[in-house]
């Protein structure tokens, strides 16, 4: 069963990914050392911060205990 998205949706998506992928930067870290320290498969991550991946809460607070920020940092602009 194919499920689409709404454009609204589509860019809350991307919107997270952006900001996942800022945070992960500014810490100096590749997608693969986040994938390594979190236990979550880079292809899994890339997908996330091009916004092409609906991430689950219990990932989202995963990413979050691993970069060490709140989960709400992801939803800032």
């Amino acid at each position: 069963m194919e499920t689409s998205l709404t454009p609204e949706q589509q860019a809350d998506l991307q919107a997270f990914g952006l900001r996942l992928a800022e945070i992960r930067k500014e810490r100096g870290w590749s997608q693969e050392r986040l994938a390594l320290e979190s236990g979550l498969a880079r292809s899994y991550l890339g997908g996330v911060e091009r916004g092409q991946r609906n991430v689950a809460l219990l990932n989202i607070l995963k990413l979050a205990r691993t970069l060490e920020c709140e989960p709400g940092e992801f939803f800032r602009t």
